[in-house]
């Protein structure tokens, strides 16, 4: 390690898993050799190109055992890695709440709730590049956040499911949901299209859909958001590698409420074919098998690579849990 880099510990990981060649998730702590307190905006602002390749070697860098309090703290950290914010705008359905800066309340959805494996906003036109996640209150129990390489669960639904890959490949897949008017807080997708689309004009609010290639169709005060056809897979340029890029598990596996009550109508082919639920239940086994279960500790913070790796939620056991999140372009 360099002079700067000291300030961190030597890389480590929670556990090995997939690909032996990745440290994965990538973990830094302070220090204990640094000749005072490490703090994290500092650390991260002297180190920024190696953080970089670390991000683009693992997908994921853990920074633990931080100084990180509040939610300014995290804003001070998102601040100081130099990306440019990404608005949460009207392309995502999860509840969030803005807490200062760049800061966002994470999904806010019932949490004894599962939320399935998927990239951020990976339906939209626009998708974040980076995640922060911060953990400001640990987890009693349960509510872990899983991660996993979305180009390992490429290659392995490619090489166990061919033409199932192929198909979506050729088709893409089209997502359909019922939202409701107002915020539904029981939903695991509540945010109702007034908030989504800040107006309570349906007219308003189908212009706005449509910038953002959302098509919305109108069922008295409710609206059926359709999708697509989107492309189920990106091709990562920069790693040369082709990823799972889409929100299959997620929709097909959990996302109910009491508008939505068969999450297997919510995604079909782009033709209109229904999915075969026996690829799509290897798929979130495979997803599961391959994740790491981050346990959050007070004080992290997450750094995601968006198009290099998959997160989800597990449901919380045993309350309290908080945790923000930022978006990066």
């Amino acid at each position: 390690m360099g002079e700067e880099q000291s300030l961190f510990s030597e890389v480590g990981s929670l556990q090995p898993k997939s690909d032996s060649e990745i440290v994965f998730p990538a973990v830094l702590y302070p220090s204990p050799k640094a000749m005072k307190h490490v703090q994290l905006t500092e650390a991260i602002k002297g180190n920024k190109e190696w953080i970089d390749s670390l991000l683009y070697q693992s997908g994921v860098v853990l920074f633990r055992g931080f100084p990180v309090s509040t939610a300014s703290d995290f804003n001070d950290v998102v601040e100081s890695s130099g990306y440019e914010d990404f608005p949460y705008g009207a392309a995502g359905g999860g509840s969030r709440t803005k807490v200062c800066g760049r800061v966002y309340t994470a999904n806010e959805s019932p949490p004894e709730q599962k939320i399935g494996f998927h990239h951020e906003l990976s339906h939209a036109i626009e998708t974040p590049s980076k995640l922060f996640f911060f953990c400001e209150v640990e987890p009693g129990s349960g509510g872990e956040t899983c991660i996993v390489l979305s180009h390992v669960i490429y290659n392995k639904m490619k090489k166990k499911h061919p033409k199932f890959v192929a198909d979506l490949e050729e088709k893409g897949l089209t997502y359909m949901r019922v939202i409701g008017k107002e915020y539904d807080p029981s939903s695991p997708i509540g945010r109702g299209w007034k908030a989504m689309y800040m107006t309570d004009d349906k007219s308003v609010a189908q212009e706005r859909a449509a910038k953002t290639g959302i098509k919305l169709e109108w069922m008295g005060d409710n609206a059926k958001i359709v999708i697509g056809p989107k492309p189920c897979f990106k091709y990562d340029e920069a790693r040369q590698r082709k990823i799972w890029f889409n929100n299959l598990a997620i929709s097909y596996n959990g996302v109910m409420d009491k508008l939505n009550d068969d999450p297997t109508k919510q995604v079909v082919f782009g033709d209109g074919q229904m999915i075969p639920p026996d690829e799509v239940n290897d798929l979130i086994k495979m997803l599961d098998d391959e994740c790491v279960a981050l346990q959050w500790q007070k004080g992290d913070v997450l750094l995601l690579d968006n198009l290099a790796v998959l997160h989800s939620r597990r449901p919380l056991l045993a309350p309290p849990r908080r945790i923000l999140a930022s978006f990066c372009k």
